[in-house]
């Protein structure tokens, strides 16, 4: 039968009054159905209620995407509903439908838009409605791309890469980068569509994939990257702007040659100031601007590009002119002369040129002129010989140099000169910078990067897990085709000596890429001053938005001022960080000693996208189910390892300075506690290397060298749920120098659904606060006893499992009224003695020092029999942590009437010298002495405590257990007496006078125990002043007849002799606690053997005073029973 109910579908107006609601109800719909005005609703809903529902008082009601949590409002909310079954669940478990239309409305914005979002949310704002991302792969992804990876590097390196490098070298080292991009880029396919990828794109990725301490570490280094582009982009557009454009807008101008690079650096330094400056102020006021600009900037790549292709097919049909001056085999630089001549012929007359005037003292003809130049004629050829001119020949091997190096045409004739000091004042075109194949890697691979620009656009997509790979690895392979052909043609077209000069100074400075582009070089310039200027802005508005991301993380948290910004969301803050970052690449103000800086962090930054993917394809997880197919752990190490030999390759030094940042990093955010938990590839790492190594643990019981205390802490918690003895915690972690396991257990007496969860945090909370570093464990229980087995049976897993219990003495065993605690504790020694496992018991626990403190004195072992060497291995370890350290560690033992002191001590410390321990040795002779009054009246009190003890509590025992029995008997014979009604009854209000003091005393007795029963069970009702009972003759007898053994029991506790075997124990006892006392009451630390105790369970009080009598006075007290097996050893 279907449920009637009616679907309200409610405008969202703010300005709604709350009654508005009545006039809009659908029609009722039979059977379960929906109208079609409301079923819409009522499907999006998904079984939640709209934000403008009202109470019944009309106050407006805000509503969860969930189920409310108010009693009414769920009954009257699940009346009728087939899902009441699971209603509640319905807070933490939402229906499907719920679920799908919050997947519905998913609205991935861009960085910027969420913040402002969230902030209108905050000042109480609806969140307004945002259209939904548009861009395809070819606007949202390949456009980027292409526009972030060619850059400044093609336009003022790359023809100088090939010139140096040569054209085999240079292919090597563009396909090198370029194969190292589109392996990541394959990695980064796999993990961009492995799920939703937010806006914040590589960032992201990496700390998803790899956890908040890789995440943060990769993501300040790819951060840095982007910065140091910034730098690199600006530095570009100045060397552009002041050697191309507007030479004479230089501010330092050299008065000699050998000062022109100096003055070029402060030029750089100053223009490139200023340009950081505006480009900030630019990306501050708003970045709507640089949005807009991006096309006119992309557009200046793309033409600059055609222009080059153009001038190449150009050269085949009319090479451009541009002639080189040549001096013997020396490339000139010739914008200081217009004729590549020495001399001329006006008329009749011959005069000296321009030329002439730089290289000799004086214009006339038999001035004194420079050696070189005397010897040697000039020559003038062709800076573009063409494409089919052959000089691809030419250019096909490196001419790598010092700095100073002058450029020079192989093969043209040329005589030396024998003093070359004064080379570099003359107007030669030399190597401004050493050059090497290792060098060029590190300048060439900022142009291969860029390729992140669509995964950071991922929430403008449309279908960002189609588009980003699929744009991405396009944009790849095409500028990877333009840089390689580029190359070739390059070395095809233009001649060695121009692809050699860097700055154009041989072809009267012009841009040398610049010479072979069709129609101008103009174009080039232009095209290459404004793609610098857009990557530039681009940088400075994509790397604060990533400082932004991670610092709203909060897994950096000296970086959290950097998360706010304006109201609208802009990243005032990070702006301002960046802009001081980017400044100190501007002071270096060489492109060539940039480049290689941010090199590094890319590579680092690609390097861990690569480990993402591989370490994720090789666990296997679950979620690991992206859609991009055509990936391989293969392929990403790969990548992996060509990120890495990329950096080494390019700057050893700067490959291990970005190591030790993203080290430090790590560590950092490792010491401050990363809190975030992203289901990362490092913990399913983890968990498989724990895996194997517990299978490789359990295949062999550990080996005496590796035998390492493993710690179960068997804490006790108070009322509260809160850690009575913390200075428990403090001890663990002293001892923690054997870097063992450590498991803090505790019992909770009760269900575990109720209090575990609070236990845990307590004791999580305790180890936090005593630095303890391990694993909680928690058990519920009926009781205490229980508990403690089971966690000494099951604590741990396979090879990991403790092999020691620690716990503190039960001060309390005394004075509590039942034995439960000395039971307890009893228990724990024999279990663990039956485990195989180390105890060690801890005296006056609160007393033992915390981790702040600083001790000096001694550790006093004292060894008394031998069970395995754990006695001396544990002073070892205490020593190695700084509250011990300067403890020096003494050893007693005890030497009998038959034993020689001298040898003993003698073989001891040999003994400890194989050991490889530094400690005093005394050996305590300990002779036979006649027992003395005091052992003898000790024992006897002891005795008679102990068996008064059993006897009040055997008494109890068995009054409860006849009270229950009274109470049983009572019941079956009313039943009887109902049914036959000739039973012998005898009430209790109606007894003969001569019966009367038998059943007062039955009645007496009970009156007296009810209340003791009671207690023991927590549940028990009210028991009445009275109650009426039956009972025979015979039970009334047996009850006089205990009571009256009793009393005589009683009367034998003062004419009893102490057992003989008890007396030599507790002589024991008190002769070593005299003798300990004597010698280590000073101590900072006692350890001494814990006895065994007693295989008769009747003598489990008598246990306990010889060791409250053994440790009688001593400050701090470590009771160590071994496990019997060797935990030291003389071996190395």
């Amino acid at each position: 039968m279907g449920d009637r109910f009616v679907v309200i579908p409610v405008p969202k107006r703010e300005e709604e009054s709350p009654h508005a609601v009545d006039e809009d109800i659908s029609p009722v719909e039979e059977d379960g159905g929906v109208s079609p005005a409301g079923g819409r609703q009522h499907e999006q809903s998904g079984g939640k209620r709209s934000e403008e529902s009202t109470r019944e008082d009309g106050i407006p009601r805000e509503s969860s995407p969930f189920i409310s949590n108010a009693d009414t409002e769920q009954d009257s909310y699940y009346d009728g509903k087939n899902m009441a079954l699971f209603e509640e669940e319905m807070d933490s478990n939402p229906m499907v439908s719920s679920l799908l239309n919050k997947l519905a409305n998913y609205t991935n914005l861009t960085q910027g838009v969420v913040e402002h979002e969230e902030a209108e949310n905050e000042e109480g704002a609806k969140r307004k409605t945002v259209k939904n991302p548009q861009m395809g792969t070819f606007i949202g992804v390949y456009l980027p791309c292409m526009q972030n990876i060619l850059g400044v590097i093609l336009f003022l390196r790359l023809t100088w890469i090939v010139g140096t490098a040569g054209v085999l070298e240079t292919f090597a080292i563009v396909f090198m980068c370029c194969s190292c991009t589109m392996l990541t880029a394959i990695s980064m396919s796999a993990i961009a569509t492995n799920g939703v990828v937010p806006a914040g794109g590589s960032y992201y990725m990496i700390s998803r994939s790899l956890g908040p301490e890789f995440g943060g570490a990769v993501g300040l280094c790819f951060y840095l990257g982007t910065t140091f582009a910034g730098s690199m982009y600006i530095l570009g557009t100045i060397e552009i702007f002041l050697t191309y454009i507007v030479p004479n807008a230089a501010i330092f101008a050299a008065e000699k040659k050998e000062d022109a690079a100096e003055a070029m650096l402060n030029n750089m330094r100053i223009y490139g100031t200023c340009c950081l400056l505006f480009m900030a102020l630019v990306v501050f006021v708003g970045v709507k601007y640089v949005n807009k600009l991006a096309l006119v900037f992309l557009s200046c790549v793309v033409l600059s590009i055609l222009a080059t292709y153009a001038g190449v097919i150009k050269t085949v049909i009319e090479p451009p002119d541009f002639p080189v001056c040549l001096l013997g085999n020396r490339s000139l630089e010739n914008h200081d002369f217009d004729k590549c001549l020495k001399t001329e012929v006006f008329g009749n007359a011959t005069v000296s040129t321009e030329l002439w005037k730089l290289f000799c003292d004086s214009p006339f003809l038999n001035a004194s002129c420079d050696e070189y130049f005397a010897s040697n004629n000039v020559s003038e050829i062709q800076g573009i010989p063409g494409l089919l001119s052959g000089v691809i020949s030419d250019n096909l091997w490196s001419n790598y140099g010092p700095t100073g190096m002058l450029v020079e045409k192989k093969g043209q004739p040329s005589l030396p000169a024998q003093d070359a000091s004064r080379d570099g004042y003359l107007p030669y075109v030399f190597n401004d910078i050493a050059t090497s194949f290792m060098l060029l890697v590190g300048i060439y691979f900022p142009s291969v990067t860029g390729i992140m620009a669509g995964s950071n656009r991922s929430g403008d997509l449309r279908d960002a897990q189609r588009s980003i790979p699929t744009g991405t690895i396009l944009a790849i392979a095409t500028t990877s085709f333009i840089y390689m052909s580029c190359v070739v043609l390059f070395g095809a077209c233009i001649e060695g000596v121009v692809l050699r000069d860097k700055f154009g100074d041989s072809v009267k400075r012009n841009l040398v890429i610049g010479t072979l582009a069709w129609p101008s070089p103009w174009v080039i310039v232009i095209g290459s001053f404004f793609s610098c200027c857009g990557a530039g802005l681009q940088s400075l508005t994509g790397a604060p938005r990533l400082l932004q991301a991670i610092a709203r993380d909060g897994i950096v948290p000296f970086l959290q001022v950097f998360g706010h910004g304006k109201a609208n969301g802009e990243p005032t803050w990070a702006l301002l960080l960046t802009a001081g970052i980017c400044e100190i690449g501007i002071l270096i103000a060489s492109l060539d000693a940039v480049a290689p800086i941010l090199s590094m962090f890319f590579l680092m930054c690609y390097l861990f996208v690569n480990l993402a993917c591989a370490v994720q394809t090789l666990l296997r997880t679950p979620n690991w189910r992206p859609r991009f197919k055509f990936y391989h752990w293969t392929l990403s190490f790969l990548g992996m390892s060509l990120c890495l030999s990329l950096m080494f390759i390019s700057s050893w030094y700067y490959a291990l300075v970005a190591m030790l940042i993203a080290g430090c990093i790590y560590k950092y955010i490792e010491y401050r506690g990363a809190e975030k938990e992203w289901g990362d590839g490092i913990r399913g790492l983890s968990l498989n290397a724990a895996r194997y190594a517990l299978i490789r643990l359990e295949e062999a019981p550990p080996h005496t060298k590796n035998w390492r205390p493993q710690l179960l802490v068997l804490l006790n918690l108070d009322a509260e749920l809160g850690v009575k003895h913390r200075r428990l915690l403090s001890f663990t972690t002293q001892l923690k120098a054997g870097k063992g396991l450590t498991i803090i257990g505790s019992v909770l007496e009760g269900t575990y659904m109720s209090k575990a969860a609070e236990a845990k945090r307590s004791e999580q909370s305790a180890m936090l606060a005593e630095k303890t570093k391990g694993f909680c464990h928690v058990v519920a229980s009926s009781n205490l006893r229980d508990g403690f087995s089971h966690l000494i049976q099951t604590a741990g897993l396979g090879g990991m499992k403790h092999n020691s219990v620690l716990m503190a003495w039960p001060t309390s065993w005394k004075h509590t009224q039942d034995s439960v605690s000395r039971r307890n504790f009893i228990e724990t020694v024999r279990e663990t003695t039956a485990a195989h496992q180390a105890l060690l018991v801890a005296k006056n626990v609160d007393g033992f020092p915390g981790n702040q403190e600083r001790l000096e004195g001694t550790i006093d072992v004292w060894w008394i029999v031998h069970d395995g060497g754990l006695l001396m291995l544990l002073p070892f370890l205490l020593r190695q942590h700084k509250v011990w350290r300067k403890c020096k560690m003494r050893l007693f033992t005890v030497a009998q009437l038959d034993d020689n002191s001298i040898q003993m001590k003698k073989d001891l410390q040999m003994f400890l010298y194989q050991l490889r321990l530094d400690a005093e040795v005394e050996v305590v002779e300990m002779h036979e002495r006649d027992i003395s009054a005091f052992t003898y009246e000790k024992t006897l009190v002891m005795e008679q405590r102990s068996q008064m003890l059993k006897q009040m509590q055997l008494s109890r025992t068995e009054r409860e257990r006849e009270i229950q029995s009274i109470a049983d008997e009572s019941r079956s014979s009313i039943k009887r007496k109902n049914r036959l009604g000739n039973e012998l009854q005898l009430p209790l209000d109606h007894t003969r006078q001569g019966e009367v003091a038998e059943p007062a005393s039955a009645q007496l007795i009970h009156d007296r125990n009810t209340k003791s029963h009671a207690t023991l069970n927590d549940k028990a009702g009210p028991v009445p002043d009275r109650v009426h009972m039956t009972w025979t003759k015979e039970k009334l007898i047996g009850e006089r007849n205990r009571q009256r053994e009793a009393n005589v029991g009683v009367r034998d506790l003062f004419n009893m002799k102490p057992n003989q075997s008890n007396v030599r124990r507790m002589h024991t006892a008190v002769e070593l606690n005299k003798a300990i006392g004597s010698k280590s009451r000073g101590a900072q630390l006692v350890l001494l053997n814990m006895p065994g105790p007693p295989k008769n369970k009747g003598g489990d009080e008598n246990y306990m005073e010889f060791l409250e009598v053994l440790m009688e006075g001593l400050p701090r007290v470590l009771l160590v029973r071994g496990s019997g097996r060797e935990v030291i050893t003389i071996y190395s």
